[in-house]
């Protein structure tokens, strides 16, 4: 099978980057020939502003280029990732002029949501979920704080919608967990063309023994993610360290809080390797969002290593939690319950080390060996190609 994947880079790496390596290191290495076409954002830099905000809504540049690349290419399918703000839905377009059916996986919730997260103010935000013309979120500044750069955002899915883009350029979409699929219906998408396949990892980091004995968090430190609730649980656990990896707009706040909790340190930016390290010596994965998050990789990667994971109950987290009868709930935004639950495990940790957590970390392990490997992937994966060209023929 050939396949034209289609991603816009962000400036900041992140999930949705890994997941598009590792979709094409997993095709090329079953013998599929992967072509792509790229944007990074890194490109706005040297854009005016205006050129930006058309090239959102429609950037002909993109038609063009994925129109030559079919031609040549000949590509089964176009698997398109991600098309904000650069590459824009004009390439759904240009595959649809070709016939090539497009795949479209929805990492975030940008097809409903002007901010793409479904978030603000601190507080999960479903307000222009069911409108046409997402005007709330212009209003509001969803996107960057930025009222010209929302009204783009919106704009552009106005127009998309009102046009039928997304209902007539789209054979299928992949939705990454089934509560995000719930959203998507509700915002509109059809439910016939929305199919989960979770995320995966390409290369199995293996089992750790969490010998470390400190919780750790991984992520972006902004509001969403949870840091306040984080850091206010931390002052009621003087005697539990905890490790923070990562960067972001709340660095500051982070920066402060270690210098005022001993327990606490700030690693900063760490690669893939040094957090893959990190989460085998931790005792407990901490993911304390206020925004329904997609299908983390974080998570995956503490299964496979077998680290025990407390996070909120919200969203596709609290699903994931509950249909793997693993990860310890707290409720949203609670310090309070998050505190309770990291001291329970502690205890455990602490009062049977030889065999409190070696049963919870075997069973991570063996949770991530049932439903996140790269060949269950690829499987799910080809049968969403399968059926999409199928359903494209007839």
């Amino acid at each position: 099978m050939k396949i034209l994947q289609v991603h816009n880079f962000y400036q900041k790496p992140g999930g949705e980057d890994q997941v598009v390596a590792a979709e094409q290191e997993l095709l090329t290495n079953h013998g599929h020939s992967v072509e792509q076409y790229q944007v990074h954002n890194d490109r706005i830099e040297m854009l005016p502003s205006w050129n930006v905000a058309l090239k959102t809504l429609w950037n002909s540049e993109s038609l063009s280029t994925v129109q030559q690349r079919i031609s040549c290419f000949n590509p089964d399918l176009v698997h398109v990732h991600n098309t904000f703000p650069l590459i824009s839905p004009s390439v759904y377009y240009a595959a649809a002029a070709q016939h090539v059916p497009v795949i479209q996986t929805l990492h975030n919730f940008r097809l409903v949501c002007p901010g793409s997260t479904l978030f603000r103010d601190g507080h999960v935000c479903e307000e222009c979920l069911n409108s046409v013309a997402p005007y709330p979120a212009i209003i509001h500044r969803c996107y960057r704080g930025s009222l010209g750069a929302s009204a783009v955002s919106a704009a552009m899915l106005t127009a998309h919608r009102m046009t039928g883009t997304w209902t007539r350029k789209v054979q299928t979409y992949i939705a990454v967990t089934d509560a995000a699929k719930r959203k998507f219906v509700e915002g509109g998408l059809p439910a016939d063309r929305i199919v989960v396949k979770s995320n995966f990892i390409a290369h199995d980091p293996g089992l750790g023994m969490g010998e470390g004995k400190f919780a750790l968090f991984v992520g972006r430190l902004c509001e969403e993610k949870g840091i306040r609730t984080l850091l206010q649980a931390w002052k009621a656990l003087p005697d539990v360290p905890l490790k923070i990896a990562g960067d972001g707009p709340l660095r500051d706040l982070v920066a402060e809080s270690t210098r005022n909790m001993a327990n606490v340190s700030w690693l900063g930016y760490c690669n893939h390797a040094n957090v893959l390290q990190l989460l085998k010596d931790a005792f407990v994965l901490v993911v304390p969002s206020v925004w329904y998050e997609g299908d983390p990789l974080i998570i995956i990667e503490a299964s496979a290593c077998g680290t025990p994971v407390i996070l909120s109950d919200l969203g596709s987290m609290g699903e994931w939690a509950a249909e793997s009868g693993l990860g310890m709930r707290f409720a949203p935004g609670d310090a309070v319950d998050l505190a309770k639950q990291v001291r329970a495990l502690n205890a455990r940790a602490q009062h049977f080390p030889s065999s409190g957590l070696a049963s919870l970390r075997m069973r991570m392990r063996q949770y991530f060996l049932a439903h996140y490997t790269a060949e269950q992937n690829y499987r799910q994966l080809l049968a969403i190609y399968e059926s999409a060209l199928v359903a494209s023929h007839a």
